[in-house]
């Protein structure tokens, strides 16, 4: 297909509701319409950004409304990019915690000591 995904993709698709269960040809193969290329190409253009399938079939249904739909589909972008916000606060967080663990590999030996193996010697000691 031009979208470029396989055909077990597009029929995970088509159970989920985000693309029309295409006609059949006489030989049994499925015809779709040409407008699935860009149905199959907003969904995984939205799964890019972030959204989930069930946010992506939300969106599709708003597409193709006028300006209240517009608002609404605001509205689940905004969650989205909260959602993100909030990854992005915990991978920070995680990347420090970890720069700080490298940190004190760069110390003399004798100067360091290694949290991790710490914590394991300290819970392996107390579990005997």
């Amino acid at each position: 297909m031009q979208a470029g995904v396989n055909p077990q993709t597009l029929r995970y698709y088509e159970r989920r509701g985000l693309l029309e269960r295409p006609p059949r040809s006489s030989s049994g193969y499925r015809a779709y319409p040409v407008d699935a290329v860009d149905v199959v190409r907003f969904v995984k253009r939205a799964q890019q950004l972030g959204f989930t399938l069930t946010e992506v079939g939300d969106l599709l249904h708003l597409a193709d409304g006028g300006p209240d739909n517009c608002d609404a589909a605001r509205v689940v972008a905004e969650e989205r990019l909260a959602d993100l916000e909030a990854k992005i606060a915990d991978l920070q967080e995680m990347r420090g915690a970890l720069q700080q663990l490298v940190g004190t590999c760069a110390l003399p030996r004798s100067d360091r000591d290694c949290p991790l193996l710490q914590t394991i010697r300290l819970t392996s000691g107390a579990a005997t």
